[in-house]
């Protein structure tokens, strides 16, 4: 261990860093794992390669599962299962917008993106699965190869709490799927973590990607980030470029906010939904494990989440409480 490292290690601020990551772990490995009886299927289904049985198409499902003989047969759409592969390889895009770190009342974003890397990784971790990850960086996409165990995971949540959020005309989602496309060694599933905030420039290579890939999109999310309180004069900045505004956020501005997130929400949900991604709505505010929990129950049930959970049960003293509405 050099003196950097020593000198790290004895930082207050990586000591509980480090406190709250390895509480995370537990919480994931005991709570929620514990929950889920082992079975993640719904969260972490598995690409699978070995036909299972056929079942009657539902809305949502894959139509690249189609099996036409037995539709042929029964006259009824019916699509055919697969058993999930024991080996998968998982890779984790995760978003570090400046937005992450923007404190609320609630805490931040970065704490729930945390929490989805480690319920992925450690859920997918073992019996030779590999998990690798992409971060948003400064001017290019940091690749962290796909590797196997809960210590590389261990490293992976290290690397998201550390890193430093940037501004940069590189290394945003349409790169790092980019990325993923080259260093995928085989099919497997891609899961993106992002406020999904900025421009939804990456549709087209999701569909690419989703030729060889199973898709998950956890949407991190704020009640801020869903509507502003009137609260008259008021300092804003910019989390992604600095800029400082000086505004008077009256009921009209509040409202035409609410519109403009509400506007957003349904750019990117409706392009998730075009790609077929599922998505899990985490906020701030809530229960994070009992979201997940709900998730992997519809997707059981045969159901395709398209994240409209995200605006529901605001807080009750929070403006878009009675405002805003799922679409």
């Amino acid at each position: 261990m050099n003196a950097a490292d020593a000198g790290r290690r004895d930082d207050p601020a990586d000591v509980s860093s480090r406190a709250a990551l390895a509480q995370l772990e537990l919480l994931v490995t005991r709570r929620l794992d514990g929950v889920l009886n082992g079975d993640h299927r719904g969260l972490l289904p598995g690409p699978g390669t070995e036909p299972g049985e056929a079942r009657a198409y539902e809305p949502g499902d894959d139509v690249r599962t189609m099996d036409w003989s037995v539709t042929a047969r029964t006259t009824v759409p019916h699509i055919r299962q697969t058993i999930a592969d024991r080996e998968l390889e998982t890779w984790l895009i995760v978003d570090l917008s400046p937005s992450l770190d923007v404190e609320s009342r609630y805490g931040t974003k970065r704490r729930l993106v945390e929490a989805a890397v480690a319920t992925v990784g450690f859920l997918s971790a073992g019996g030779g699965s590999q998990v690798g990850m992409v971060l948003t960086g400064d001017g290019r996409p940091r690749v962290l190869r796909a590797t196997g165990g809960r210590d590389h995971v261990r490293r992976l949540l290290d690397e998201v709490a550390r890193a430093t959020p940037r501004v940069s005309s590189g290394g945003l989602l349409d790169d790092c799927l980019h990325a993923v496309r080259n260093a995928a060694r085989r099919h497997g599933l891609v899961v993106v973590i992002s406020d999904f905030l900025s421009e939804v420039n990456w549709e087209r290579s999701l569909r690419v990607l989703g030729t060889r890939h199973e898709f998950l999109a956890v949407h991190v999310s704020d009640p801020l980030d869903i509507a502003l309180p009137a609260v008259g004069a008021a300092l804003l900045q910019d989390p992604n470029t600095g800029e400082v505004l000086e505004l008077d956020v009256d009921d009209a501005l509040a409202a035409d906010y609410r519109r403009a997130a509400q506007e957003q929400r349904d750019r990117v949900h409706s392009a998730l939904r075009r790609c077929g991604a599922p998505v899990l709505a985490l906020r701030t505010d809530r229960d994070w494990i009992r979201d997940v929990i709900d998730f992997v129950g519809v997707r059981r049930q045969g159901g395709l989440p398209t994240g409209d959970s995200l605006t529901r049960d605001l807080p009750d003293d929070h403006p878009g409480a009675q405002e805003v509405a799922p679409r």
